[in-house]
């Protein structure tokens, strides 16, 4: 402990160093050249994840960042690994498959997740896109027809439930006045292409937009290709002052996308762009559907009160064949589906009382599936080894507070009291599968406080402490490290304690500056305790702790130029020893799936009168433990990114092309890692040097 006390605080004495010198090398430039707002954005964004009101991002105590619409262009706007870099202890990976959900990561949490995300909750347009258990996938976010992504961590995100880490929540486009069509085509690399249509209006008491898109790809590599449909909708309804109505509806459908799965070190060695043998052996791969409606109404009440009322459903369909056959009489199968009926509802008030800003509400939320397994014969279905019905529900009640006694300070606080209950019913059961149904219940308090003092217009200090709770999912609750029957009932939630404390600067309109420190004690970390028999079983672990440090900079200079940076350091370990899946882990060893550093850098330029712009990008990413004993890890790397594009109006049209190319000095490196896997198939390899270009024309009415 000492040993490592002795060489973080160095390295976080440079870490700020550092940061404070790119921030007065940017004042610098500014000061030289000339300090203009752009027209577009803005350095300080209303945010509503934090508060669930409008608020400046400026004014918090909590660390939330926006990727905004302008961030969204000039890409495949296919998945949130392209854009969630960009902000400060953040990280998206991609494994090269649509058959992989994107991994999200915030301050270390999530990054165990074999499936999809887990430890960070997922919203779009404030309905839930992740399930009770804490399970979500990104793919249902429409980046086309997105305004902005909010990304809040810290403790003030566990006032929205079951999750550690962090909320990401992506925000629909208004409809346009005058109303305008859109039609974007992109083509690039691996034989992948893009098409998508938009259509968005604004009339009196009455705003739209729809979004269609198609995706296809035959992947980076072998065995990779892949189709994605997608349709986004809002519809708004204002029939009289203070009262309006939104519809968001959206349907994705992903047809037979191919799984490569992930390499053993000597096969990517060999060959990165192969497919792994198992791969082709079992034919792997997934299909997956999801259909969702909801309906938000919302209502001002007289002295300054609202009201707002959520109500979702939909469903969703899943078929995975995995690398495994599953003939075991205790396996599961080698073919996993489910059909899932899920929804929810919340109510929200809000008051102002002077200088106090009240929030209380209710939501509930649940998910039914229809689970079965069937053994994989070489990639064809084969007979029924799971049938079983899978109930989760979490119900939370909150209350928020925000008080501004003195111009000087603002403080808030927020307290939540969430429930999650688990009940399955085992249909399968035989001599050799006994019965595994059984139900278990888990709830928690999850407090949070914080302050800010207000130095003046242009810097705010903040801090915050709170608690949060991540409960096991279904995945990890389904099998007993005895191989006894019924739920692992001996697994606990993680309860994890935060602190942080910040600063945010602003210098005049087009400089800000964000730092923040903190730390967060886990106890109850779950991890991998027995994988046999087509059978995975988790178990507590003890003890965790992540420390680090976040930084941004955006800097607007002159009249045509930007500059953002945003850094991170992180260190993400366990503080108990136990016993691993593969032998014994030594405190101290680094949780898996999460770089100690990353870094990632901009800078673009743009000439408003011919309507060109362009852009340099470069992201650094240290080294990634594989496994919790930390005797396989993937190797730090740096890629760099161009882009650049042209603008033009001609009467109602406008027309965009642009260009770019990603991983310009064509490196080879690990896009994401599996974490503990089984057999050794670690990596996954990240595309070379790739390509894009692309053409969207614009007609307005």
């Amino acid at each position: 402990r000492q040993r490592i006390r002795g060489w973080m605080r160095p390295a976080l004495r440079r870490l700020l160093c550092g940061a404070v010198w790119v921030a007065l090398a940017a004042v610098n430039a500014v000061a030289r050249t000339g300090v203009e707002a752009a027209a577009e954005g803005s350095l300080a964004p209303v945010v509503v994840t934090a508060t669930r009101g409008e608020a400046s991002s400026f004014d918090l105590p909590a660390a939330i960042d926006v990727v905004e619409r302008r961030d969204l262009r000039d890409r495949w706007q296919i998945g949130v690994s392209e854009v969630l870099d960009r902000i400060p202890g953040a990280v998206a990976t991609n494994r090269g498959t649509f058959a992989q959900e994107e991994q999200i990561v915030l301050r270390g949490f999530g990054a165990r997740s074999q499936f999809g995300v887990r430890g960070v909750r997922l919203l779009a347009d404030g309905i839930p896109a992740s399930t009770p258990d804490g399970q979500g996938g990104s793919g249902l976010f429409d980046l086309a027809s997105a305004e902005r992504i909010e990304v809040l961590r810290g403790p003030f995100s566990a006032l929205y439930g079951n999750h550690a880490g962090g909320v990401v929540q992506v925000f629909t486009a208004d409809g346009t006045s005058p109303p305008s069509l859109a039609a974007d085509v992109a083509a690039g690399s691996w034989g992948s292409w893009r098409a998508a249509s938009r259509y968005g209006g604004r009339w009196e008491g009455f705003d739209a937009l729809v979004s269609v898109s198609r995706s296809e790809t035959d992947g980076y590599r072998a065995w990779s290709s892949a189709r994605k449909d997608q349709l986004n909708a809002k519809l708004r309804f204002a029939p009289q002052a203070g009262t309006r109505f939104t519809v968001v509806l959206n349907r994705l459908d992903q047809p037979d996308n191919l799984d490569p799965l992930g390499l053993t070190a000597a096969e990517m060695a060999a060959d990165r762009r192969q497919a792994g043998a198992a791969a082709l052996a079992f034919r792997t791969r997934r299909s997956l559907e999801n259909s969702q409606a909801g309906l938000v109404f919302e209502h001002e009440l007289e002295g300054g009160g609202a009201v707002r009322a959520t109500v979702y459903m939909g469903q969703r369909g899943n078929e995975q064949y995995l690398a495994l056959a599953g003939t075991g009489a205790t396996s599961s199968g080698g073919v996993s589906t489910y059909e899932r009926n899920f929804g929810g509802a919340g109510l929200r008030w809000t008051r102002r009382i002077d200088a106090l800003l009240l929030t209380a509400g209710i939501d509930a939320e649940r998910a039914d599936d229809r689970r079965q397994g069937y053994v994989n014969d070489a990639g064809t279905k084969g007979a029924l080894r799971r049938d079983e019905d899978d109930a989760t529900r979490q119900t939370g009640v909150y209350a928020q507070a925000q008080w501004t006694p003195l111009p000087e300070w603002s403080l808030h606080a927020g307290l939540r009291r969430s429930r999650v209950t688990f009940d399955s019913r085992d249909r399968y059961v035989t001599g050799a599968n006994p019965d595994d149904s059984g139900s278990v219940a888990y709830s928690a308090w999850t407090p949070a406080v914080g302050v800010v003092r207000h130095l003046g217009e242009k810097v705010n200090l903040y801090a915050n402490l709170g608690r949060s709770f991540e409960t096991p999912t279904f995945i990890e609750l389904a099998y007993r490290p005895t191989g006894a029957s019924g739920l692992n009932l001996d697994l606990r939630p993680s309860i994890s304690r935060h602190a942080e404390i910040g600063i945010k600067v602003r210098l005049d309109p087009a400089v800000r500056f964000d730092a923040a420190l903190f730390r967060i004690d886990t106890r109850e970390e779950i991890v991998v305790d027995t994988n046999a028999g087509g059978r995975t079983a988790y178990r507590n672990a003890g003890r965790t702790r992540r420390l680090g440090v976040e930084l941004s900079l955006d800097a607007r200079i002159g009249e045509n130029a930007s500059a953002r940076i945003a850094a991170t350091w992180l260190e993400a370990r366990f503080r108990d020893g136990f016993a691993g899946v593969a032998g014994a882990v030594a405190p101290d060893s680094r949780i898996p799936g999460v770089p100690g550093r990353t870094l990632w850098a901009e800078l673009a330029w743009r000439r408003p009168s011919s309507g060109f712009s362009s852009a340099l990008e470069g992201r650094w990413s240290g080294r990634v433990e594989a496994d919790d004993r930390n005797t396989e890890a993937a190797a730090g790397y740096f890629v760099a990114n161009l882009r650049a594009g042209f603008e033009q109006r001609i009467g109602a049209w406008r027309l965009h092309q642009f260009a770019r190319l990603d991983n310009a000095f064509d490196r080879a490196y690990v896009g994401a890692v599996y974490v503990n896997d089984g057999n050794g198939r670690y990596y996954a390899p990240a595309a070379q040097r790739s390509w894009l270009v692309g053409l969207s024309a614009t007609r307005s009415f």
